[in-house]
């Protein structure tokens, strides 16, 4: 089987899409996704995009999502935009609908950025999901023989959103698979390590479930901008610094859905026989 794939980002945050809108055959197995995501046996991806014809009249497209570990996910905001410039690819003023697999993705390209409909953020904790007795603004979680007081918050796939003193030196290769595994977490969750700068800027680094540390996550993005807003600590537009790049989440509380900003880069095309 022939898989034909662009190798994009989205603040450095790596992506292969695969468009299989014109076939009718199933995604990889978790095995050869493994093997697609590894540099040494593959083109290498943190999230692959599989896009396939609409579900709805009103998209133009579906996709679904798949993790370097072979495990398909909810949502990938990056990824999402890295869809939309393969679909509109120099489209500098264009809006359209997606059919993503947690619901329709409204996405707008504006003068050479690309703004994506995330959905409203869910904050019970049995749909994020996660055990707790009552909805909080924070839980206190007992992990690695201490307390981590973190925010929990769906964007569509379970974030768990931890606030340090400086980015550099948060501890993200050990508490973050920690958290990501902890028992609270029923179907695992990112986590990501927020530093705030200032209202409207933030520093980020995330933990993404079954990647580990990337470049860059947008649903992460949001969940920490949506932590940080909810605490009275954020405005409403703010610029997410990550280490691939900086995004841009806006967010109007309570009943606005959040809107995550950021760029789109084609890196290569290729064809590999799976």
């Amino acid at each position: 089987m022939q898989l034909d794939y662009l190798k994009m980002h989205g603040a450095g945050n790596r992506i292969l899409v695969v468009d299989e809108r014109g076939r009718n055959r199933p995604p990889p197995g978790a095995e050869q996704l493994r093997r697609l995501g590894d540099e040494s046996t593959g083109p290498g991806f943190d999230q692959l995009m599989w896009v396939t014809p609409a579900c709805s009249d009103d998209a133009i497209a579906s996709y679904r999502v798949f993790n370097a570990d072979g495990s398909e996910v909810e949502q990938c905001g990056n990824g999402v935009r890295c869809v939309a410039r393969m679909l509109a690819p120099g489209d500098d003023h264009r809006s359209f609908r997606l059919d993503g697999p947690t619901g329709p993705v409204d996405v707008r390209m504006v003068s050479g950025r690309i703004a994506v409909c995330m959905g409203r953020p869910v904050l019970a904790p049995e749909q994020v999901p996660f055990i707790a007795e009552n909805e909080g603004l924070a839980y206190k979680i007992a992990v690695n023989g201490m307390e981590v007081t973190a925010s929990v918050i769906s964007m569509g796939n379970p974030h768990c959103i931890v606030d340090v003193a400086d980015v550099a030196s948060a501890p993200v290769s050990t508490l973050g698979p920690a958290l990501e595994n902890h028992p609270r977490f029923p179907r695992r969750t990112n986590v990501g390590f927020m530093q705030i700068a200032s209202r409207g800027t933030i520093h980020l680094r995330v933990h993404e479930r079954g990647v580990g540390e990337t470049l860059a996550c947008g649903t992460g993005a949001c969940a920490a901008v949506v932590s940080g807003r909810r605490r009275g600590l954020l405005g409403d537009d703010v610029a997410v610094n990550l280490p691939g790049g900086q995004l841009v989440v806006s967010w109007r509380p309570p009943a606005e859905p959040v809107w995550l900003t950021g760029d789109a880069e084609l890196q290569e095309e290729g064809t590999i026989d799976l």
